[in-house]
């Protein structure tokens, strides 16, 4: 007897690194509307749209994880274009919104600019993308409003600055929590299941499973050696 042919995904990603830091902006839409969301844009608009337009999708939301300059940066030009709704990060990074102009200055990005979210985000939000819906985890530590995005059937999360390829977020700036990170990280990202996908705010995708395994700050080992 054949083996049962697996049910395609709902929600389907492209990874477009942006800015001369490189961040992950992603964009993720639901299979069956191609309705998507862009999730941190943090420059480079122009380029976003012609990437909507090439695979014919309708932007229907921008979802926010922190509130830092290069994950954020355009999100004030992306709406002033498309009208579309701002939702994240967690009010906590208030502050860091409003420094994006400021700081987009500082790093030779003088277009970006702050906005208001038309939703800010709590631990347990749930946010919808067409015919689909993403669970919401709030993972201070890197910034105290970051939040990380979840889609349970695909087993796929967008974790901004939390956890990367054998690595982890910075806690150096202000309102870092290293213990916090590590706490968000172990006790809210671990529980989902070793085998969800992350795309991280930099570099190359990864699984939890081999995070936990491998990662020189978090990996099951390392913790219990702490």
């Amino acid at each position: 007897m054949n083996a049962p042919t697996p049910a395609p995904l709902p929600i389907r990603a492209l990874i477009a690194p942006v800015t001369p830091l490189q961040q992950n902006c992603t964009i993720v839409w639901c299979v069956k509307t191609r309705k998507a969301a862009i999730i941190d844009p943090g420059g480079e608009v122009p380029r976003l749209m012609a990437a909507l337009k090439e695979h014919d999708l309708t932007l229907e939301k921008i979802w926010i994880t922190h509130g830092h300059l290069d994950h954020a940066g355009g999100t004030a030009a992306l709406k002033a274009l498309t009208g579309c709704p701002i939702e994240g990060p967690h009010p906590d990074d208030q502050f860091w919104i409003d420094d994006i102009g400021a700081s987009g200055a500082k790093w030779g990005m003088p277009e970006a600019r702050s906005f208001t979210p038309d939703r800010w985000l709590h631990d347990g939000d749930r946010v919808t993308l067409g015919e689909t819906e993403f669970e919401v985890y709030h993972c201070p530590g890197h910034t105290p409003g970051h939040v990380v995005f979840f889609h349970r059937e695909a087993k796929f999360a967008q974790v901004g600055d939390v956890l990367f390829q054998g690595s982890i977020g910075r806690t150096d700036f202000p309102r870092g929590n290293h213990q916090q990170l590590i706490d968000a990280i172990t006790g809210k990202l671990w529980p989902l299941g070793e085998d969800v996908r992350f795309v991280p705010g930099h570099g190359p995708m990864s699984t939890f499973g081999q995070e936990r395994k491998t990662n020189p700050f978090v990996a099951d080992m390392v913790l219990a050696d702490t």
